[in-house]
């Protein structure tokens, strides 16, 4: 699926869904970034399972020569995913974007943006590095995305549309001071 901004922009945002999560729940945080500039690409998964297609990458940067400055986003295993996406292809990106994940592979701090909710303990004991981590302070892991509670989740003391937004301004952030 597509965001085209109504301005035209080199700026691309390729988004790996979480597991198990029907790609669709990301699309207002996608919309909220398509109003701000961006191009949006979102993945639809096989299984609903970033793991089963991790160089989904490849087609959409193929497709689109018109955008020179790729950003590829994930939540949870789909940011494991595109993490381990742009540790294997670090010339077709600029930068990585992390939702209620972490750095896996050989991925620069510098080119990564890190965002987790402060009730998500599980995401910040696998933090081992310093730069470009934004802590939302109670936010969960599941209110990146709308689709409801997730087990083993602990209630977020903010609401959803909080917790998209510092999203969104981060990121926003992050991709202008490149």
């Amino acid at each position: 699926m597509t965001l085209t901004p109504q301005k035209t922009s080199d700026v691309g945002i390729i988004f790996y869904p979480g597991a198990k999560v029907e790609n669709t729940a990301y699309l207002p945080l996608l919309e909220q970034l398509e109003r701000k500039g961006y191009n949006c690409y979102l993945v639809n998964m096989p299984f609903k399972m970033a793991i089963f297609n991790k160089n989904a990458a490849n087609k959409i940067i193929d497709k689109y020569s018109n955008i020179k400055h790729w950003y590829l986003c994930g939540h949870s295993m789909g940011g494991a995913m595109a993490s381990s996406y742009v540790s294997k292809n670090k010339d077709k990106v600029d930068g990585l974007i992390l939702l209620g994940s972490y750095i896996y592979g050989d991925v620069s701090a510098q080119d990564t943006l890190t965002i987790y909710g402060s009730l998500n303990t599980s995401v910040k004991k696998k933090i081992d590095y310093k730069k470009n981590i934004v802590v939302i302070q109670g936010g969960n892991h599941a209110n990146f995305g709308n689709y409801g509670h997730q087990k083993g989740d602990a209630k977020a003391t903010i609401s959803r549309k909080s917790q998209q937004n510092q999203t969104i301004k981060a990121i926003d952030q992050f991709i202008k001071k490149d």
